[in-house]
C-alpha cells in the first residue's frame, strides 16, 4: 500500500475543503438572502472557488493522480447546473438595424478623485462618443457641468433635488415615457425609460442594486474589520431582495420588449441574478466570451448585466477590459427583434 506524504494529504485536505464549499454554493441562488443573510456572501466567492478548484484539477492532472477527479467532477456538476464563469465561444454578427445598448458605471465620472488622472471625467465622454451606443444606461451618474454625452434624448433621476448623484439613460431615439422605482432607505436606485425604434417601444430599465462597498485595497480583514465587513454585506443582500422584488414587480406589467441592464453589486451565482434573469437572455452568456470579469477586483467578477425577454436577439457582447476609467467596465450588447 503506498504511503502518501504529509504535503501530499495537506493538499488534498485544502481541495476536498474547496470543492465541498463550490458545491454548496449551487444551491445559493435558490435561496433568498433574507433566510440566511451569512450564507449569500459566499456567492461572491463562487469565481474565486471555481479558479482554486480548476488549479487543483490541473495539479492532479499533471501528477497523473487520481485526487484530480473530485475537483472535476465538481466542475462539471457546475458547468450543468449553474451560470458559466468562462465563455469558449462568441456570437458576432452585425445588422445595420441592430440597437446598440450599453451600461457603465462612471464612478461619478472621477468626482471624487479616485482615479489621479484629471481628464477622466472627459476620457469617459470621449469613450462613450466613440463608441455610438444607440442607449446608454449610466449608474453611479454625477450631473456634472462638463458633461458632454452626444446623445439627444435623456432621463436623469437623482436621488434628491439638491445632489447631483443618480442615474441616468441617455438614447438616440425619443424617450417617450419614463420613470422611478425609487428604492427607500437607500442611495442605489432603478429607473426606467420607454424608447421608441422603428414604430415599436421597448422599455429599458437601469438597475443599481444595494451597494456592497467592495475595495481591496481598503478591506482589512482584522478581526473587528471583519466582523464589520460581513455585517454590511449581510445588510446589503438583504436590502437588494427587497429592491429584486420591487423591480420584479414593476417589469412583470410589461409583456413587450424590455432590457434590464446594470450593475447589480452581486454575481451571476447569486439570488439577486437569479430571480431577475429568470425567463430572459443574458448577453454574455449568449454572446460573451472569457470570463467577462466587469468589476475591478482581485479575482474575476463579474456584476453588471444586461438581460432581456426571450424574443430578443442577442447579436454580440463587448466587455471593454482595457477601460479603465471607473472600477468598472463598460459593456455592451446589439439587440435585434
Amino acid at each position: 500500500m503506498k504511503k502518501y506524504s504529509i504535503s501530499h494529504k495537506f493538499l488534498f485536505f485544502f481541495n476536498s475543503v474547496f470543492a465541498a464549499v463550490l458545491l454548496f454554493s449551487y444551491i445559493l441562488p435558490y435561496v433568498s438572502p433574507k433566510t440566511i443573510p451569512f450564507l449569500s456572501i459566499f456567492s461572491l466567492f463562487v469565481p474565486f472557488l471555481i479558479l482554486v478548484n480548476l488549479c487543483f484539477f490541473v495539479y492532479w492532472l499533471i501528477k497523473m493522480h487520481k485526487n484530480a477527479f473530485l475537483s472535476l467532477l465538481i466542475l462539471s456538476i457546475g458547468w450543468f447546473v449553474s451560470t458559466p464563469l468562462i465563455k469558449f465561444s462568441n456570437k458576432d454578427v452585425i445588422l445595420n438595424d441592430d440597437l446598440k445598448i450599453m451600461s457603465y458605471n462612471v464612478r461619478l465620472f472621477n468626482h471624487y478623485k479616485h482615479e489621479d488622472d484629471i481628464t477622466t471625467e472627459q476620457k469617459i465622454y470621449e469613450f462613450i462618443n466613440n463608441e455610438k451606443p444607440d442607449v446608454i444606461a449610466l449608474q453611479e451618474f454625477y450631473n456634472s457641468k462638463l458633461l458632454d454625452i452626444n446623445l439627444p434624448y435623456k432621463y436623469i433621476k437623482t436621488k434628491t433635488k439638491k445632489n447631483k448623484f443618480g442615474l441616468a439613460i441617455y438614447s438616440k431615439h425619443p424617450i417617450v415615457n419614463s420613470g422611478s422605482l425609487n428604492f427607500e432607505h437607500s442611495a442605489n436606485n432603478t429607473i426606467f425609460a420607454d424608447v421608441i425604434v422603428n414604430n415599436d417601444t421597448i422599455r429599458v430599465y437601469n438597475v443599481h442594486l444595494e451597494s456592497l462597498k467592495l475595495n481591496p485595497k481598503k478591506e482589512n480583514f482584522g478581526e473587528k474589520s471583519s466582523e464589520r465587513l460581513l455585517k454590511r454585506l449581510e445588510n446589503g443582500f438583504v436590502k437588494q431582495v427587497n429592491q429584486v422584488e420591487l423591480i420584479l414587480k414593476h417589469e412583470y406589467s410589461w409583456k413587450t420588449k424590455k432590457v434590464i441592464c446594470g450593475d447589480l453589486n452581486n454575481t451571476s451565482y447569486s439570488w439577486a441574478y437569479k430571480q431577475l434573469a429568470t425567463n430572459k437572455k443574458d448577453a454574455f452568456i449568449e454572446c460573451g466570451i472569457g470570463i467577462g470579469k466587469s468589476f475591478r477586483y482581485v479575482y474575476p467578477m463579474r456584476i453588471d448585466f444586461i438581460l432581456t425577454d426571450t424574443k430578443a436577439t442577442i447579436n454580440q457582447f463587448k466587455t471593454y477590459n482595457k477601460i479603465k476609467l471607473s472600477d468598472h467596465y463598460p459593456i455592451m450588447t446589439r439587440l435585434h427583434w
